[in-house]
């Protein structure tokens, strides 16, 4: 087929589904953001600019491996089917699950859930979008009878009040926050409240920040409830009309009657308390914004409720600018909802609550083996493999080994699993390394379907690039399988377009008006139709034909009797409680310029090189009371695992509490996977897992010694206790430590070189009838422990060491940027084992602040310095710092104001 010079495409990143405008040419791929897409209008984070250096092939799964040996697409899904069938035949269908992702496309979810659902027999389907925004689905059901976000973007710009709730929006939905941003600098009045036991990003333009005790937000949320009825802050003729159970949610809300109780059991000040909660009562265009910050917790339902509880009874809901507002983490997690992928759940939003559901399903897909019952849970299921309950398992597109709680518990359990099938476009990760058969599936670019976003906006991704090697669609490779499992007749697809439409139809099948997701309107699209669809929000019907941009204005909702039902929330703490081994709690989460477990994101320099190896963040007090220094690694251990990380000590965590993202994992760093710390607890509505509060110690880890290794290949380095990997531009940085000192450090730099086939000069020109141009130069202090070295070949810098008894070692910068040159200048090589740049080096500038624009602190504080930069705007126009996404704007502001101190 012919691939378009120009297309209009969607993001695969995060749930605010940008627009994206690619052009594709000899020469590459030119990429920027679509100015015509409503989500985004033009902007795009620094991941998202960065889409164009992420196509490459290289690490990519290029065919099908059974076993580790190559081998045909024929055999491969020849082997699946029969793998299937041969336990079903033994042990029954709930013997076999699917686990998918929200990284998949809307049609190859439809095809998977069909399969499992409706024809193996059992709902043991589950999804990634399990460990994200279950806990708002279930919120949603219970308060609406529908799992139906109310909002539309539009309503943030539109409100007076932004509460945010649980989420770095800065970080993790970064083009939402800066419509929010740009919204209140044009309406200065507009206030901003972030409800976070951290101080984030976020928090640059909140007019009060409250930084709760972790798991507090219901005691927060019924005080509010309790303190608008005592103000008479309430829409009781809205709730007299439109809601059912204020009375029973009230008399809960009274358990926490007062503002000092309130404060008491959120860890703030009584005054932070009442200044919130006045400012919600007389501020009727509130959008509250919750994220993982809820969601990710064993009560995650019941916060969830409420907040939506305080939005039922003040009425602020299905108006512009007013409303509850769940916002997802994956790019499909909501086109994942809509077709029934959560085990709990059938396609079109109908469920296993009763019977003339699942009937209604099972005439429409002609089929006389649905699943009757609900599946297991993400947790649960994997629970269940590691039992021998199941005993086959098909993964699509995600790395639950990184992903899933008690991280090492899930490894084991796929490794002792009768049959791991995996279909994923990346080669080598935690959970490809546990499988018996990989089939390579089609990346970002290649593929041709349909996302829905945060606000119920369906768009199209779309094909721009051939397939790598023998990479297919995975909605082809399901329909394979499914075929040679014997349900040919039920799928005959031959293109997404005839997907959607079956999807299409379903949504609107004997549905008169009393299920939310209704996209009838779309069913009888062509092939040329579903080609130039153009983003629209669901429903899409005949009521609706041009979309909803926002729901239940006319104050009726999805229940038998048409009302909203509020919830009688009984505020709970987490689970498990810190005590004297395990002191503090670990709250996981995103951080700015990477994505999940960093298959795509991994791959580019410049989002490498903002924050390039797992960390702790700890406050001050608490980095004090354990003997942590900054800078210095330390061990984090749980009662399910360990990690290793760097210690950044800050003001902006709250005592008692730590904070390490989720990214890193085998693949990039050792002993860096934060999952593995999880417990396996979860909501017991949901089933989302409890994320953000894992009670661990974290003690002081030193090494015998530490280092770093800058290199043109990257270094396998086994022999290291510590290891964090990240691509630069045209290195490998290595940081490294280890608890045994090398007899001879040389033997272990030319092991370590050996170890990943290093090319002959690099390993043999220390050696008699080495390659003569290569030229080994060192610098050892034995009695200090500190070991240098570095090779040039002919003139280029292939590789540089720097080991020390500690983590006192020079700045990486400026080193790694003398990859770039093809032969050393002699003031460079002079400084080389020193690590000084020369005099009026311009190459040394500092760790990136700007990912959009590769602009360094050094850089920054120099022109802040040299020019009298003053403002945001000052930086911008002198450096572009801070003109792409934005989302340095915060970390920027810190600098002018450390350079004024």
């Amino acid at each position: 087929m012919g691939y378009p010079a120009t297309a209009r495409t969607t993001c695969p990143y995060c749930g605010v589904g940008c627009g994206v405008t690619v052009g594709v040419a000899p020469d590459g791929v030119k990429l920027s953001g679509d100015t015509l897409h409503p989500a985004n209008f033009g902007r795009l984070c620094s991941k998202g600019s960065a889409l164009g250096d992420t196509l490459d092939h290289e690490g990519r799964l290029l065919y099908p491996l059974v076993d580790g040996q190559r081998t045909s697409w024929d055999e491969a899904l020849g082997q699946v089917a029969r793998g299937f069938n041969k336990v079903i035949a033994e042990h029954g269908p709930d013997a076999v699950a699917f686990y998918v992702s929200g990284q998949i496309l809307t049609e190859d979810y439809y095809v998977a859930n069909k399969l499992m659902k409706g024809f193996i027999g059992s709902a043991n389907i589950d999804t990634n979008s399990r460990l994200c925004m279950s806990t708002a689905v279930a919120a949603h059901k219970r308060a609406f009878g529908a799992d139906a976000v109310p909002v539309c973007y539009e309503d943030i710009e539109e409100a007076d009040l932004v509460v945010l709730v649980g989420s770095n929006y800065a970080w993790a939905h970064p083009v939402l926050y800066q419509r929010l941003a740009a919204a209140k600098k044009a309406r200065p009045e507009m206030q901003v409240v972030v409800v976070d036991p951290r101080r984030t990003a976020t928090c640059d333009i909140a007019d009060l920040h409250l930084a709760i005790a972790p798991g507090a937000d219901a005691y927060l949320f019924n005080g509010l409830l309790h303190y608008l009825r005592r103000e008479d802050a309430l829409d009781l003729p809205y709730v007299e009309a439109h809601v059912e159970g204020f009375a029973a949610a009230f008399a809960a809300a009274r358990a926490v009657s007062s503002i000092p109780k309130v404060a008491q059991a959120c860890g703030v000040p009584e005054t932070q308390v009442s200044e919130f909660f006045r400012l919600y009562a007389r501020t009727p265009r509130t959008v509250t914004i919750f994220s993982q910050g809820i969601n990710q917790s064993s009560s995650g339902v019941d916060k969830a409720n409420a907040i939506i509880n305080v939005h039922l009874a003040t009425g602020r809901i299905g108006r512009p600018g007013m409303g509850p507002f769940s916002v997802t983490g994956q790019p499909n997690a909501m086109g994942g909802r809509e077709v029934g992928g959560l085990a709990n759940q059938l396609a079109a939003h109908l469920d296993f609550s009763d019977a003339e559901s699942i009937n209604l399903v099972a005439r429409f897909w002609n089929t006389s083996r649905i699943a009757q019952a609900p599946g297991l849970k993400a947790v649960d299921m994997f629970q269940a493999i590691a039992e021998g309950k199941i005993k086959a398992v098909w993964i699509m597109g995600t790395n639950p080994v990184v992903s899933l709680p008690d991280a090492d518990k899930v490894r084991a359990a796929l490794l002792g699993c009768e049959l791991v099938v995996v279909s994923d476009c990346v080669q080598h990760t935690d959970t490809t390394a546990c499988a018996d058969i990989l089939l390579p599936a089609m990346g970002w670019g290649e593929k041709d379907g349909t996302v829905t976003n945060s606000e119920r906006r369906i768009s199209r991704q779309r094909t721009l690039l051939p397939a790598a090697g023998e990479a297919r669609a995975d909605w082809w490779i399901i329909t394979q399988v499914a075929q040679r499992m014997g349900y040919s007749e039920a799928f005959p697809y031959t293109r997404p377009a005839q997907i959607f439409r079956e999807h299409a139809r379903l949504s609107g099948f004997e549905n008169r008006g009393e299920r939310a997701f209704d996209i009838s309107g779309l069913a009888e699209l062509d092939d040329a139709g579903y080609d130039a669809l153009q983003p629209v929000q669901w429903p899409v019907n005949s009521m609706s034909p041009d979309g909803t941009t926002r729901l239940f204005t006319d104050g009726r909702f999805f229940t038998p009797n048409g009302k909203a039902r509020m919830v009688a929330v009984a505020p709970r703490l987490p689970a498990i409680a810190t005590d004297a081994d395990f002191p503090l709690v670990l709250n996981t989460g995103r951080i700015r310029d990477q994505w999940h477990t960093m298959t795509r994101t991994g791959k580019v320099p410049r989002l490498n090189a903002h924050l390039c190896e797992p960390f702790v963040q700890i406050h001050a007090t608490d980095a004090q009371h354990q003997q942590l220094q900054d800078g210095e690694l330390a061990r984090l251990t749980s009662r399910h695992g360990t990690m290793l990380a760097r210690v950044q000590v800050s003001e902006d965590q709250r005592p008692g509490s730590v904070f390490v993202p989720m990214h890193w994992n085998d693949a990039f760093a050792k002993s860096a996977r934060v999952d593995a710390l999880v417990a396996p607890i979860t909501d017991p509505i949901s089933g989302q897992p409890e994320s953000k509060h894992a009670p661990v110690r974290v003690e002081p880890y030193r090494p015998a010694w530490q280092g770093f290794v800058l290199s043109r290949t990257r270094l396998d380095l086994a022999d290291a206790s510590y290891r964090a990997c990240t691509l630069g531009s045209g290195y490998w940085r290595h940081e490294i430590a280890g608890e045994v000192l090398p007899d001879v450090w040389r033997d272990w730099v030319q092991a370590a070189a050996g170890n990943i086939g290093a090319p002959a000069r690099l390993v043999d020109a220390r050696q008699p009838g080495g390659h003569p141009s290569a030229n080994w130069i060192e610098y050892r202090d034995a009695a200090m422990g500190r070991y240098r070295a570095a090779c040039l070949q002919d003139g280029k810098l292939e590789v540089v060491f720097f080991i020390a008894p500690d983590q006192r070692l020079p700045e990486r910068e400026w080193l790694g940027s003398l990859f770039a040159q093809p032969q050393l200048a002699a003031a460079d090589l002079a400084g080389l084992l020193s690590a000084r740049p020369p005099k009026g080096a311009v190459s040394d500038t500092g760790r990136i602040v700007c990912a959009c624009n590769s602009v360094g602190e050094k850089t920054i504080l120099h022109a802040i310095k040299a020019q009298g930069l003053q403002s945001i705007e000052a930086v911008g126009q002198c450096l572009k710092a801070g003109t792409g996404c934005g989302s340095c704007v915060p970390e920027i502001r810190r600098l002018l104001e450390s350079a004024k101190k």
